[in-house]
């Protein structure tokens, strides 16, 4: 067991550069856990043949991840004020770090769905930490930095970690995916033990205190499967089943918040204070997030089925045409993070949706003949956009909560960001398909043609409008004067 180390201590032994030296801990973790949900898509066909598997089971791979770190992330605020900053944080770095080297050593697929059901879990705890750490140990005035900083980390993992990925599956097969992990996780491991302090948030010592609402997880659990599952069943085009599901999913959501509401009112510790939504610069940015998580992910499937498939382009020039994309996002959230110091997080949040639903829009103007300069031009709008919305946020939606509230509406925001993120990939197959059938095209035609483009360009349109939708909110993350 680690000696208890608080925050004081820390900052006096490492001066002023601690909290620079904190975040990066927490960011080494992060970027781990982040590179685990993305870079298994590409050892899933080598998987599938080796297993033997179909679509669908091969899909449980990503799905189980998905589903795992959504829920958990709603555990984060109850285990830190149970056992503290670092033994939440090194404890998930640890399941990471099993969960990589049993998928990786696994001889049956139900093995390599339990370590990436464990990597879900570890996932989901990690990543509200380091927005909780920024809003507590940075002064107002340095949180836009530390949050540029920390989101150009974080998204180069994902952005780099696919084409490392490809390079080790051609050279080591697909194993060598999950021991991808390992090194980040023992460097993480090491600086837990060095800059994470023991207390809880707040400097408070991490106690006993209540238990956890379990009733409330396993009701957000429910309504996640529900959910994630009736939207794949609506892309097969079981209806029935999908109806039944999406039923589901909604009772479970009225469940999860009339439980809230009754434990907070028994004076005890609900999953997701509700409170939280009272804020009403928190409120709006939970919407934002929902539709943000949406756009992002439904764009991050869409863009390069539509140059592969509409376009008729091979994967390695996809690869090529979105590399620039992802160096000009980092560049952005790093220039993005300082301006947020100074300039309202509502105003910069806004300009990146504006921005994304723009590259959306002027994806209509691409057709088979279209010079490849355009298709990169717009790709690198989205992702400045992106970089606007990133570091901002957060900041712009937690700045006005109470302290105590701060781990709460962490946990509240990265989950309610991933829901949108989990389902926007299964509306925008929807939308496809329904789109590609009304033009009387499917995917089984190997050849593209002008029709299936339009198809691409009404989802795309339909990317836009939700950016729009979104703009609304975004312009009520403005705190009201008192």
């Amino acid at each position: 067991m680690s000696p208890h180390i608080p925050t004081a201590d820390l900052k006096a032994r490492y001066g002023e550069r601690y909290r620079w030296l904190l975040l990066l801990a927490v960011m080494i973790g992060t970027m781990a856990s982040i590179m685990s949900s993305t870079i298994v898509n590409v050892a899933v066909p080598d998987m599938s043949h080796h297993f033997t598997l179909g679509p669908s089971r091969a899909q449980w791979v990503t799905s189980g991840f998905m589903v795992a770190m959504t829920v958990s992330m709603l555990t984060t605020p109850w285990l830190l004020a149970r056992y503290g900053y670092r033994r939440t944080y090194a404890g998930a770095m640890w399941l990471l770090l099993v969960g990589g080297i049993a998928g990786g050593l696994a001889g049956d697929y139900g093995l390599v769905l339990a370590a990436r059901v464990a990597e879900g879990l570890a996932a989901g705890v990690v990543q509200p930490i380091p927005a909780i750490i920024i809003l507590r140990a940075f002064e107002p005035h340095e949180q836009g930095r530390a949050s540029g900083l920390f989101g150009m980390g974080v998204v180069l993992a994902p952005a780099i970690g696919p084409s490392i990925g490809g390079i080790l599956v051609d050279l080591f097969g697909w194993r060598s995916i999950f021991f991808m992990v390992v090194p980040f996780c023992l460097v993480s491991l090491w600086m837990a033990r060095k800059f994470v302090p023991t207390t809880a948030p707040g400097g408070a010592l991490a106690s006993s205190g209540a238990s956890l609402d379990w009733r409330g997880l396993l009701l957000a659990a429910v309504g996640t499967l529900c959910l994630l599952n009736g939207m794949v069943q609506l892309r097969s085009g079981t209806l029935s089943v999908a109806g039944l599901l999406l039923l589901g999913a909604l009772l479970a959501v009225v469940g999860f918040i009339a439980w809230q509401r009754r434990l907070a009112a028994r004076g005890g510790a609900p999953l997701m204070d509700l409170a939280l939504f009272g804020y009403r610069p928190f409120a709006m940015g939970s919407i934002v997030a929902v539709i943000y998580g949406t756009a992002l992910f439904g764009s991050t499937y869409l863009l390069p089925v539509y140059m592969q498939v509409g376009l008729g382009l091979s994967a390695s020039y996809v690869g090529a045409i979105l590399l620039p994309a992802g160096l000009v996002l980092a560049a952005t959230i790093a220039f993005v993070g300082r301006l947020a110091d100074k300039q309202p997080t509502y105003l910069l949040v806004s300009i990146g949706l504006a921005l994304l639903a723009s590259s959306f829009a002027l994806m209509v103007t691409i057709a088979l003949g279209s010079p490849i300069w355009m298709l990169v031009l717009w790709a690198v709008l989205g992702r400045i956009g992106l970089g606007f919305i990133l570091p901002s946020l957060n900041l712009g939606a937690m700045r006005p909560l109470d302290k105590a509230l701060i781990p709460q509406g962490s946990s509240a925001i990265n989950f309610l960001r991933m829901l949108g993120g989990a389902t926007g990939v299964s509306l925008c197959g929807i939308v496809l398909e329904w789109r590609l059938a009304a033009h009387g095209d499917s995917f089984a035609n190997p050849v593209t043609s002008p029709e299936r483009l339009m198809a691409f360009n009404e989802s795309f349109l339909m990317l836009a409008a939700l950016c729009a939708l979104a703009l609304v909110a975004a312009w009520q993350l403005r705190t009201p004067k008192a």
